[in-house]
């Protein structure tokens, strides 16, 4: 049983600008999948997709051997599927509890739409350290984290609602060593538990060291869906060379014609 797959998904932008042409993708149960390709191959309009903030043109999707139709990102949520994209869409001046819950807060003491601070205070404190997250003080305002940490605070807040799937949209980007490990633990350590991960990132050197399969998006197909085992990073950076070189030519004849 696959945890998510798509076939022949198609999808393009105003203009007759084709994003996605026939994409064919699979996400094992467990696996965390690297997402890679040039600018405009198509891998941003997948995750869109996948977690239902746009719709594609045609094409069908299927969660564990189901098939799904999102209308909104709440129907991808309803299948478990969580993203965190690059600009993490977090609120820097609340605190790290306040943005774990946020638009998903608890609410009692009697009184409608008073929250309930000191239950979200402690679930956040036991759920962080449940997964390993490291935030000694969760009163402090997010704007005051490093980036690796803020980092962690979107993963674990897409994470707490029991997500199957997680999108990452570079999730690395401009880290250093010491934050970047602290994420790939972070994802080891929750794909582990049987969170499944689909990644985007340009890095190779961090696609190889946090995922166990690489895809290779070109002209909005998948050009190649390969264990990281059976590949190397040289590989890859002939393909993607020798894809470059490709849309040159077709750009000099183009020109010429």
């Amino acid at each position: 049983m696959h945890l998510i797959e798509t076939r022949n998904l198609c999808y393009s932008y105003p203009g007759s600008v084709k994003a996605l042409e026939g994409i064919n993708f699979i996400a094992p149960r467990n696996s965390r999948i690297a997402v890679m390709g040039s600018n405009g191959a198509g891998k941003s309009t997948l995750v869109k997709i996948l977690c239902g903030f746009m719709r594609p043109d045609s094409g069908r999707i299927f969660v564990e051997d189901k098939e799904v139709v999102f209308h909104t990102v709440q129907d991808a949520r309803a299948q478990g599927i969580e993203t965190v994209y690059q600009d993490l869409a977090l609120v820097p001046q609340l605190t790290v509890y306040e943005n774990l819950f946020l638009n998903r807060e608890i609410t009692g003491g009697g009184r409608v739409g008073v929250l309930s601070r000191k239950r979200m205070r402690v679930l956040a404190r036991q759920y962080l350290d449940n997964i390993n997250v490291h935030i000694p003080n969760i009163d402090a305002e997010v704007e005051l984290l490093s980036g690796g940490q803020r980092q962690a605070i979107a993963v674990a807040r897409a994470t707490r609602q029991d997500a199957k799937i997680l999108l990452l949209d570079e999730p690395l980007a401009a880290m250093g060593a010491k934050e970047s490990a602290l994420i790939m633990d972070l994802v080891k350590d929750l794909s582990s538990r049987g969170v499944s991960m689909i990644v985007i990132d340009h890095n190779y050197a961090h696609l190889f060291a946090l995922c166990d399969r690489l895809n290779v998006i070109q002209q909005g197909k998948v050009t190649l869906d390969r264990p990281v085992a059976e590949t190397s990073i040289q590989e890859l950076t002939d393909l993607m060379v020798s894809a470059f070189r490709r849309q040159l030519e077709v750009g000099h004849t183009e020109l010429a014609d």
